[in-house]
């Protein structure tokens, strides 16, 4: 048997002379590596390691940016990471100001618990030391960025449910919400195999496909102030959705070669999704901000909105009370058409929550109109 020490001779004879074996290994495949790697930290590191390392890690194609700690932009104004007021004082303010006017179907609605909805604010926009644009700001060929922030936009309850996920060109294209009050699991029964969605039946004309209604709500949908918080959950979202969209101007502008971006959360409650046609469209058009808001303008929009009491899914899992809302700007839109619009939705979420929106989609449509903010 050959000997360890003779096995590593050779090497260790080249090491003598200077030779580092690392050098064999072509570019494309230590950008091949670079990619799988992706974390934008951890390859700034690596291109400290070395001169090839630091010209070949600014062209990778795909990047993940983790914003994981917090402070304000301006503490002696009081203002958040993105250097506005606080969001919990903004959205106090701003869903008392609006939630008796921007849903015209509802009239009177009380905003008393908005601030409490929101209890985590739009936080980690802005890494302590650099923003996320000057962290990105050394990649020159990025194509696919994905940013996650560390906390959830929308403060929810122990037990509830709440997943967005929402298309911006240079405002919003589209946008889906499923809601629920309470997620729980059905008891197993003993021998049986998975259950099918065993939610009450739909409304006689609802099979999936079928015309949208514009009926009366369900007296359950108003019980225990579950309007009111549906509302919440709507224009909190959106809020949400529109200061990440706000977040990405810089970068966008300053990254000509992406492709692709998504804006997610460690929670992984919401996700701001921009596609090639989407960033175009971006760079091209003039960002509509909202007035003393670090935040894209939110269109008026039409929302269709399904409920269902109780919704029981094939794994077990039950969703009370659940909401699906599809939000889309009134008018004509670049985001594309019914079909496009729908596979958006179908698509929006993974896992059970895909069967919760599946099983939604077949239940009474009630049209809503929002004015915009």
């Amino acid at each position: 048997m050959q000997s360890k020490h003779r096995i590593f001779a050779e090497d260790l004879l080249l090491a003598a002379e200077g030779e580092d074996h690392f050098d064999r290994v072509p570019d494309s495949l230590v950008l091949l590596i670079f990619n799988k790697l992706a974390d934008a930290r951890s390859l700034g590191r690596c291109s400290a390691v070395s001169r090839r390392f630091n010209a070949l890690v600014p062209l990778v194609d795909d990047a993940c940016l983790r914003i994981d700690r917090v402070i304000p932009a301006d503490a002696a104004d009081g203002g958040d990471a993105l250097g506005g007021p606080r969001p919990r004082a903004v959205l106090s303010h701003l869903l008392k100001a609006m939630l008796q006017a921007v849903l015209k179907p509802f009239g009177h609605c009380d905003a008393k618990s908005a601030a409490a909805a929101h209890k985590h604010g739009q936080q980690g926009q802005q890494h302590h030391h650099h923003s996320p644009a000057q962290v990105l700001k050394n990649f020159s060929s990025i194509r696919n960025l994905r940013m996650e922030l560390p906390v959830s936009d929308v403060g929810t309850d122990d037990g509830v449910v709440l997943k967005w996920k929402a298309v911006f060109g240079s405002t919003l294209q589209s946008c889906v919400i499923l809601g629920g009050t309470k997620v729980d699991r059905a008891a197993a029964a003993a021998g049986a195999g998975p259950h099918a969605s065993s939610a009450p039946p739909a409304d006689a004309g609802d099979a999936a496909g079928g015309p949208d209604h514009s009926g009366s709500i369900p007296e359950s949908f108003y019980t225990n102030g579950g309007l009111k918080l549906r509302v919440v959950w709507t224009i909190s979202s959106l809020i949400a959705a529109a200061t990440r969209h706000y977040l990405l101007r810089e970068i966008v502008k300053e990254h000509p070669t992406l492709e692709q971006v998504a804006l997610t959360d460690a929670n992984g409650q919401g996700t701001l999704s921009m596609g090639r046609d989407q960033l175009r469209e971006f760079r091209d058009k003039p960002l509509a901000a909202a007035a003393a808001a670090n935040r894209t303008q939110v269109p008026a929009c039409n929302m269709k909105l399904r409920y269902a009491p109780l919704l029981e899914l094939s794994d077990g899992t039950r969703i009370h009370g659940a909401t699906l809302v599809v939000i889309k700007p009134v008018g004509d839109s670049p985001g594309g058409g019914r079909k496009e619009l729908d596979e958006f939705v179908a698509g929006a979420f993974d896992g059970p929550f895909r069967e919760a929106v599946a099983a939604l989609s077949k239940r009474r449509t009630y049209l809503l109109e929002m004015n915009g903010f």
